[in-house]
């Protein structure tokens, strides 16, 4: 049996009135993608049986593999198993196993397990049982040999989802793939989408194996570079040539790394020339330093973040001069660089890094209306100001602010 082409049938009926994001459809995704396995298709379904049966079946008409999430819980709206183990024709059995390690896992926490919990256990006839090491609910796979089908049912909580699909999902589906991918990101700020593209137009159209994909977000571009061979060294080696001839165009100089992040690439940056930064946030509230140390071994380069929203807090705490905000403005890149200092000095960092803007959708002036953002910056370099012009509604004016933010300490640490 091969394995072609799969779908994602993502089950609860929270999903379509928008209750929660469906990360699960994305996370498989990028996984099926990585073995090599198209994929055409994707859709939610709420917690109806007929509904339900209706889109296994149409699925199963389309698709070698069909992975479905949610609805293997304990409680009466739960019909996933059942439903799928119908459509292959197959009847549930109490899996002693699975019972076994439910009531051990109830055991450790030191919670009573109620008699529908036992449902979990219940599987189809003749499945490959996946144990589920961060819940109580098994996944399992159901194959159809002759029809050359499979569909594997996996949790819903995206944690214990992503924990089995690793551990026992890929390795199941190992045995039935032909070919790997493998993707690698680069990652780039300080250019356009469409720049990029312009640069990069004749290499992305004529490169098809790998290939070269242009992503924009949050101000950045990535380019999805990938290669598909039968393991994962030699798809690895041709995608590094290929970003090796990207980095050889007008691009190169705006790529900040490969498969990272701006807050990673600063922490390692810093990590590794033994700098360290503080920041001064005021427009931003605080989501400079957040970002930063929502990276791992942060606290070796950032030890002191300040929000200083009022001018009594920019003065106190900053230093900033009570005639410099009366002379130029709370928002200005006099206030900037002064923030920028008075962080530095206060904290001994470095790089001080401060911010102060108009977010909006009130403030602003003629001369600096919404959107208006400066930037200060002081290192051994001294002190000096980046005028952002940023547009957009309030979250998306600081998501951009710290997002150049991130861009001025990487170029402050070369």
């Amino acid at each position: 049996m091969k394995i072609k082409c799969a779908e994602i049938l993502c089950v609860g009926t929270e999903i379509l009135i928008g209750d929660i994001v469906n990360t699960n459809a994305a996370f498989i995704s990028g996984r099926l993608a990585e073995l090599g396995i198209s994929q055409y298709y994707q859709a939610a379904v709420g917690d109806n049986p007929e509904r339900l049966r209706n889109a296994i079946n149409a699925a199963l008409m389309r698709c070698d593999l069909l992975i479905m999430s949610g609805g293997l819980g304990p409680t009466y709206d739960d019909l996933t198993k059942e439903t799928a183990a119908a459509c292959m024709g197959r009847r549930l059995y109490l899996h002693e196993e699975s019972l076994v390690r439910m009531r051990e896992r109830f055991a450790f926490m030191h919670k009573n397990m109620t008699p529908n919990n036992e449902k979990q256990a219940w599987m189809p006839e003749g499945s490959v049982i996946f144990n589920n090491d961060a819940g109580t609910a098994p996944g399992c796979a159901i194959e159809d040999h002759e029809r050359n089908k499979v569909i594997i049912m996996l949790p819903g909580p995206p944690f214990e989802l992503k924990k089995m699909f690793d551990n026992a999902v890929i390795p199941y589906l190992s045995q039935y793939t032909e070919s790997v991918f493998v993707s690698k990101n680069v990652c780039i700020f300080g250019m356009g989408e469409s720049e990029v593209e312009s640069h990069l137009k004749e290499l992305m159209e004529s490169s098809t194996n790998p290939t070269v994909a242009p992503y924009c977000g949050n101000g950045e571009v990535r380019l999805r570079v990938t290669a598909r061979g039968k393991d994962q060294q030699s798809c690895g080696e041709m995608c590094d040539r290929m970003i090796e001839r990207i980095r050889s165009t007008a691009v190169g100089s705006f790529i900040y790394g490969i498969d990272t992040t701006l807050a990673q690439a600063v922490v390692d940056r810093y990590r590794t020339k033994g700098l360290t930064l503080a920041t001064a946030e005021s427009c931003t509230g605080g989501l400079i330093a957040g970002t930063v140390t929502s990276v791992s071994g942060a606290s070796s380069v950032i030890g002191f973040g300040g929000v200083t929203y009022s001018e009594e807090a920019k003065i106190k705490m900053l230093g900033v001069s009570a005639d410099t905000i009366r002379d130029f403005g709370v928002v200005s890149p006099q206030t900037a660089e002064e923030m920028a200092k008075g962080i530095r000095d206060f904290s001994g960092a470095d790089v001080g890094i401060a911010v102060t803007g108009f977010a909006g959708p009130g403030g602003g002036t003629e001369q600096y209306p919404v959107g208006t953002v400066f930037l200060g910056v002081s290192s051994a370099r001294g002190e000096r100001h980046i005028h952002l012009r940023l547009k957009g509604d309030r979250d998306r004016v600081r998501s951009l602010t710290v997002t150049n933010a991130l861009s001025q300490l990487l170029k402050e640490s070369e």
